[in-house]
């Protein structure tokens, strides 16, 4: 059996959005409260996590402390990236593989030198940064991933698959190519900012027809932005087989 879990369903901001009164931001209804977006993989004991964001320290807490094998890293901006350094519990274990693209790797290396030099210190997180290329194939303890290209407004970016299951965040569009890994999905996860359309991110009705295509039989909509409106209003209007992430929500499969 797969568990996927939502650590976070948010955009960049994260809901509610400081300064907001909307009625978003003022709901009662936790499915509305949007830490940011990152999802944790688990499968035979093995747990795989997607994006690392500022509020991975909260996401993490709560559950139970079992090694980390791997971190998939969709792309270097801060939403996604600034809780790396509280991976070091995690790297207590072995090194941690920390997977991303030649331009999130780069960024890395700037932005955290203290996590990636040769000669590290103690105290400091263990992790190995690995170079990925969309269409490349390969295996954390035995579980295969592909990673491939979607373009978060003109930025390449990666979405993984993990088997029967995909992710796919900050999306604007697809290259036509990257489809190819996407047929015979049990559970397709991706982005869905809000209704009105956006320069650098797929909208409501973008994010459906995508999902209408790749078919999976069910789809989650995340990174979403206070923006989208009231969860018990606006997932009403979604096709069947597709819904609207919250925090917390366990997939299985």
């Amino acid at each position: 059996m797969v568990k996927v879990r939502i650590l976070g369903s948010g955009t960049s901001t994260g809901v509610p959005t400081i300064g907001c009164n909307c009625e978003v931001c003022h709901s009662k209804d936790p499915r509305d409260v949007r830490l940011r977006t990152s999802v944790l993989y688990e499968e035979e004991g093995v747990r795989i996590l997607l994006d690392c964001g500022p509020d991975f320290r909260t996401q993490i807490l709560p559950l139970p402390f079992d090694p980390i094998h791997a971190v998939l890293i969709s792309h270097e901006h801060f939403d996604h990236v600034a809780g790396i350094d509280d991976l070091r519990a995690f790297s207590h274990f072995k090194e941690l593989p920390v997977y991303a693209n030649h331009i999130t790797v780069e960024h890395l290396k700037q932005r955290m030198p203290y996590c990636f030099i040769d000669k590290s210190y103690p105290g400091i997180p263990q992790l190995a940064l690995r170079t990925l290329q969309p269409g490349q194939h390969f295996q954390v303890q035995g579980i295969e991933i592909i990673p491939f290209t979607v373009i978060h407004g003109k930025l390449p970016i990666l979405g993984y698959r993990i088997g029967k299951m995909a992710y796919i965040t900050d999306m604007l569009y697809m290259p036509e190519e990257s489809y190819q890994h996407l047929h015979d999905l049990d559970v397709l996860i991706i982005n869905a900012l809000r209704i009105k359309p956006h320069r650098t991110h797929q909208s409501l009705s973008e994010a459906i027809e995508v999902a209408k295509r790749i078919n999976a039989k069910r789809t989650y909509f995340i990174h979403m932005s206070h923006d989208i409106g009231l969860q018990a209003v606006t997932e009403k209007k979604l096709p069947d087989t597709q819904f609207f992430a919250f925090d917390g929500l366990e997939i299985t499969f």
